[in-house]
Order: structure tokens, then sequence, then C-alpha cells
């Protein structure tokens, strides 16, 4: 019997390789995510493999992601893998300087948006006595680095709940755990540096960052594992990569 995984953040960088990846390993997969054309592109992909179902949504509206996942049809409603890995970082700047719009979308993309969804999926798990959880960290959740401040402190945050998850959830046989990936080639820095396509290519210039596809093969080994085995935490970073700040370039 076909699991069922359901990724948030699905219709780019390390939520579609996941999405393609697991929906080559026999997943069905419930593809989440805000751009309508690109989850449509992507559920026309990967049906050639699995079941594919997708849900439109902005994991900042609560409401809307309540609705959304519980209007999941029968054959996907039974959630066996939650992956939260939708997230953004908005702005580098001092914590005198910040925007206060860029601080309102990370914590309610970051923080609020995990815990949206989580609420909405674990209930099934509890009820059933499985399940698992994966949050996509950062290297920012376990150090804080100049102008990170807030960015690091949603990282920390879901560090934070991703521990208290694993708590809760143990009377219930559920594995959680976090995988903090490193500086990946992904929209990230395009996103955090406003569509500034120059000054977004040159994070990843001279060296060789992770893939989004590197994230995803671990995502999938860490899913794979037999049940009794739970990889709890994981820091994942390039080999040219030492901390969130130094970076062996060429």
């Amino acid at each position: 019997m076909k699991k069922t995984v359901l990724i948030t953040g699905a219709t780019s960088g390390i939520g579609k390789a996941t999405a393609q990846i697991m929906a080559k390993n026999n997943y069905k997969v419930v593809l989440c995510g805000r751009r309508k054309d690109r989850l449509a592109e992507l559920e026309k992909e990967l049906s050639a493999f699995t079941e594919v179902h997708s849900l439109s949504f902005d994991v900042r509206d609560k409401k809307d992601v309540l609705e959304s996942i519980n209007s999941l049809p029968a054959e996907f409603s039974d959630i066996d893998v939650l992956i939260n890995n939708a997230g953004n970082a908005h702005g580098l700047d001092p914590i005198q300087t910040g925007d206060l719009d860029d601080w309102d979308a990370m914590i309610d993309i970051n923080v609020k948006g995990l815990l949206y969804v989580s609420k909405a999926v674990i209930p099934k798990m509890t009820a059933k006595n499985s399940g698992h959880i994966i949050n996509i960290g950062s290297t920012a959740a376990k150090e804080v680095y100049p102008n990170g401040n807030v960015y690091c402190g949603t990282k920390h945050a879901v560090d934070a709940i991703t521990a208290g998850m694993r708590i809760d959830l143990n009377p219930f046989s559920i594995r959680v755990g976090a995988i903090h990936p490193g500086m990946v080639a992904t929209e990230f820095s395009e996103v955090r540096f406003k569509g500034d396509v120059e000054r977004a290519s040159n994070v990843y210039k001279g060296f060789d960052p992770l893939q989004a596809e590197d994230i995803a093969d671990i995502i999938h080994f860490v899913v794979s594992r037999p049940y009794h085995v739970n990889i709890a935490d994981l820091v994942v970073m390039s080999t040219a990569q030492a901390s969130s700040t130094i970076v062996k370039r060429d």
C-alpha cells in the first residue's frame, strides 16, 4: 500500500525536488503551494509516476490552510509523511533598519505557517498512532549571523518547535525530525534580495553549493529508514561551507 506525503512549498527548490523523488519512489504526493500554474505543471509531470493531488493555499492564512487540507479526497487524506518545507527569508538588514513587513512575512510563513499546516495534519496521525513529520530548518537555526536577526529567530523557533513536537507526539509513535540545510542554490536568495537576480547569483559564486536535489535525496533517505529509526536533527552543508558565514570560494 502506497504511503502519502504532503509537501508545502512544492512549486520550487527543495519542495519541488522532494516531490519528484518521492513520486518516483512510490509515494502518493500532495503538492501544496501558492502558484497554481507551477502546481499544475508539476502535477502533470509527476502523474506519470504516481497519484498526485494539488492544493493551492498560502500557509499564512490559517483558515485557508485548514479548509484546504480538510478538503482532501479520501484517497489522499491519510497523510503518512508531512514535510514542512515552505519558508522564506525577506531582506538582510540590521535590526535597527529592518522592515516590519519583512519581519511579519518571515514569522508568518516560517513559524505560524508551519504550525497551521501541522495542526491540520497531526490529528489523523495521532488517531492511527503513526506518522512522520520533517521540518525544514536552516543552519540559521543553529547560529546567528550579522543581519540575520529575525530570520535566524524564526529558524531557531522551528528548531525548538521540532523538539517540542517530538516530545508531545512521542506517546503516539510519530517520528519527528528537522533537516537544516546550509546554502542551497534555489530561488531562496532571489526572494531574500527581493528580485535582485544579480545580487542573488553572487551568493553562490566561487564554490559548489548544495542543490535542491541533494536535500531531497536526504529527505527520502530519512523517510525510508526502518520505522524504529528516527533521524531527529540533521545539519547539511556543502563541503565549501564551514558555517553560515564562512565559505571557501575560488
